[in-house]
């Protein structure tokens, strides 16, 4: 059984005038038009009819755009469908995206009317050059005070961060998650930066002025950052970008560079797991890792390449992998012999 379940509304591009170097909202949603209410009570209709007495706590959320940004009376038609289903019992939370720009108080007062739940801010980077190089269009000092006010109102807070912008390094990277950690959302995501096709950033690829991370240093600072968050108690949500018709590692992809990979949470989840089985091997001649059902894939690894990397790296210790149900999900125990 689910214990959470979102009904997704996108909302491509609609509330932000601001292009940044990276965005192809067309690419990222699928969809280019403005939802019209009778297309978010479709949706949300869909989804209910299979998520309902499923036990499920279900949740609205608008994605894909700068949700704050829409006109005034706008936001309020969507939140007021939402707030319906909420009053109704039907869903349990209403969720939106935006930027950091893009919040104030009369904002605030809206939303907290409408009974919204969860706001996710699109920060990206706390770096001032990484924002600049980016065209974002707002400072780190606008993400700060967006962020106090969001938790002063009692909404809880989420935090999208980007690895590999122009202008990024891994210590710019693990700067923006230290900044993350002391802000303290309740949740966070972390993107690797993917060069779309028909963006000012693939135009600066082509040209050779942007040179994004190799996937080996994606995957490097995105560990780093995802350890840093979950250690401070940061729940993240999603790591990697989401596979769509046009998001993909296929001939019909968009994608032009950077680094996309359809499992890059696991990849990210795999290095972890790697590191706390080698700390183990040390002084002992073998060892045995039980995982819990949702640990198992960590440990072993994406396409078992973690049991590939022990085998040739530690050929003279025995190391066996067991996927034990009676352990909670994501628990990992190791019993040595030394």
């Amino acid at each position: 059984m689910k214990n959470h379940a979102i009904i997704p509304i996108f909302i491509p591009h609609l509330g932000c005038p601001h292009k940044c170097v990276f965005c192809d909202q067309k690419a990222i949603t699928s969809a280019a038009a403005p939802v019209s209410e009778e297309e978010v009570i479709r949706t949300a209709e869909t989804y209910l009819s299979t998520l309902q007495g499923s036990g499920a706590a279900i949740e609205m959320s608008f994605f894909g755009g700068s949700f704050t940004g829409i006109p005034l009376q706008q936001q309020k038609s969507y939140l007021a469908i939402a707030r319906r289903y909420k009053e109704e019992g039907r869903i349990s939370s209403i969720h939106l995206s935006t930027r950091p720009d893009y919040i104030d108080r009369r904002i605030l007062d809206n939303l907290k009317e409408y009974g919204t739940d969860v706001i996710e801010l699109g920060v990206q980077s706390f770096d001032p050059q990484v924002l600049r190089l980016s065209e974002r269009g707002h400072s780190p000092q606008q993400v700060w005070e967006a962020c106090r006010l969001i938790k002063e109102y009692g909404f809880t807070l989420g935090i999208q961060l980007m690895t590999g912008l122009p202008g990024d390094s891994y210590q710019a990277c693990m700067r923006s998650a230290q900044c993350t950690v002391d802000i303290a959302p309740a949740i966070a995501r972390i993107y690797p930066t993917v060069i779309l096709k028909g963006t000012p950033l693939a135009k600066m690829y082509l040209e050779g002025s942007y040179q994004p991370f190799s996937p080996q240093e994606t995957l490097r600072t995105a560990t780093a950052m995802y350890k840093l968050l979950t250690e401070a108690g940061i729940r993240v949500i999603r790591v990697g970008l989401k596979a769509s018709d046009r998001i993909n590692d296929g001939e019909t992809s968009d994608v032009l560079g950077g680094t996309f990979h359809p499992a890059f949470r696991q990849l990210v989840e795999g290095e972890l797991a790697k590191e706390k089985i080698e700390e183990a091997l040390k002084g002992c001649r073998s060892l045995v890792v039980r995982a819990g059902t949702k640990a198992f894939g960590a440990v072993i690894g994406h396409k078992a390449c973690n049991k590939k990397y022990f085998a040739e790296q530690y050929p003279q210790k025995s190391l066996r992998f067991i996927c034990d149900s009676s352990l909670e999900d994501h628990a990992i125990l190791f019993e040595k012999n030394l």
